[in-house]
């Protein structure tokens, strides 16, 4: 891989990391390296790496609290990069293809992340009757698919937090029956990192029951 096709780090990467940029930089070391060999992200990605995956996740951090589950974990964007960012938030990442545990795996191990847990499985087959704080996800399907898989595993009073993208508006509009069924409340789209971020990052937010 040369360094042609890689992104530089942007500068303000370590103001959105703080004093985690070390490991925000050894995972995305390790995303350049073995990702796209790996099957985990696609060529075209490392050059953007940082800017469209990394940054675009770690803008999200300060809406989390508690206990997180991230539904299609994959690569680990969004779930590594923000448990990188939140050592005091506990993380779940949910993922059913083994090549991708494995990888999560290793990166939970390789950078000492003691606040997150990995489990291979379906979303719809995850077991937790207390619920989770927030559920998350990104770049996994349209809001009316992803509705079904991520709200029932929310708390009663708990949240979706779900990093989508230009269309998000629009996918809420399509996704109307889904809101009103799972009982969705407070439904919107916050624009992160405007003035901050080359690219700023939606996220889709809704108050479960």
């Amino acid at each position: 891989m040369s360094d042609v096709d890689v992104e530089v780090e942007p500068s303000v990467a370590p103001e959105l990391f703080g004093d985690r940029i070390e490991l925000a930089r050894r995972f995305a070391a390790a995303l350049t390296e073995h990702g796209e060999e790996r099957g985990l992200i696609g060529p075209l990605e490392l050059p953007r790496l940082w800017t469209r995956h990394i940054l675009n996740s770690v803008i999200a951090a300060p809406l989390f609290h508690g206990s997180v589950a991230d539904i299609g974990s994959g690569a680990g964007l969004p779930g590594i990069v923000l448990a990188i960012a939140r050592p005091d938030v506990e993380w779940t990442l949910i993922e059913p293809m083994e090549r991708r545990t494995t990888w999560l795996k290793e990166q939970v191990a390789g950078l000492s992340l003691d606040n997150v847990e990995v489990v291979r499985a379906r979303a719809e087959d995850v077991p937790r009757p207390a619920g989770f704080d927030v559920v998350t996800a990104r770049a996994v399907s349209a809001l009316k698919t992803l509705i079904p898989l991520t709200a029932p595993l929310v708390r009663d009073g708990g949240e979706l937090l779900l990093l989508k993208g230009m269309n998000a508006d629009n996918e809420i509009e399509a996704a109307q029956k889904q809101i009103k069924k799972f009982r969705l409340s407070d439904v919107r789209v916050e624009v992160l990192g405007e003035g901050v971020l080359a690219e700023s990052t939606r996220v889709v937010r809704a108050r479960v029951r």
